[in-house]
């Protein structure tokens, strides 16, 4: 079942700024397909695969229903991803100048996700209000290291009937320490484009992404 990332991540019960950034960060599983893709001996496709977690992990896509209660500088939230079994943890290291957040996603076979944003402030613009985030993030799986390094903007997209929208865009320079290099770019409508070793390799879109194994009712007898 298709549900929409905002609505998961911003739970009607409402969230704080890092309980948000925890729930975004519930796609774990393309850290599993990575790990998966490293026992082959596929190195390129490891380092596709954990640079589209960077990005979504990254991003919403989605209504936005409400704004998250702000947190404190020091603060944490952990929570499991219950898709993989993963760890994951945010903390609030700074509020000013900018408000900088630092995170890890720790998966049950000790596999690795660490990474860190800066907000650097809201640019107004004719497509809505832009939160630009410089980023840094690495995956470790036993000696192998995949690091990726960008700017990721969020947007909220106005709307005169209530409706406000968020999305993202930007990209990752994408390197490991196995000799792959390559980006990952990423548009307003959900869509990654990645080239590794100049190579094109793939398009995924996330505007919307199954995120549990959620089963539809079961249909009631007359």
């Amino acid at each position: 079942m298709l549900i929409e990332t905002a609505r998961y991540e911003l739970p009607p019960e409402g969230t704080t700024l890092l309980g948000y950034i925890v729930r975004r960060m519930h796609k774990t599983e393309w850290l599993v397909i990575s790990s998966s893709a490293l026992a082959e001996g596929q190195t390129a496709s490891a380092l596709e695969y954990s640079a589209v977690y960077a990005a979504v992990s990254s991003t919403s896509f989605g209504r936005a229903y409400y704004q998250p209660q702000f947190n404190r500088a020091g603060d944490v939230v952990t929570e499991a991803d219950k898709a993989t079994g993963a760890k994951i943890t945010a903390k609030l290291e700074s509020t000013s100048p900018h408000y900088k957040i630092s995170y890890e996603a720790v998966m049950p076979n000790s596999d690795a996700f660490t990474g860190s944003e800066t907000i650097t402030g809201t640019t107004v613009g004719l497509r809505g209000l832009g939160m630009p985030a410089p980023s840094k993030f690495k995956f470790t799986s036993g000696k192998y290291i995949a690091e990726f390094e960008g700017l990721i903007t969020s947007e909220l997209a106005l709307s005169l009937i209530g409706k406000t929208r968020i999305r993202a865009y930007g990209f990752l320079n994408l390197k490991d320490n196995q000799g792959n290099s390559g980006r990952l770019e990423l548009n307003r409508a959900g869509d990654i484009s990645i080239k590794i070793n100049d190579q094109k390799t793939s398009n995924h879109s996330f505007a919307k992404i199954t995120w549990i194994n959620i089963q539809d009712p079961a249909p009631q007898p007359a």
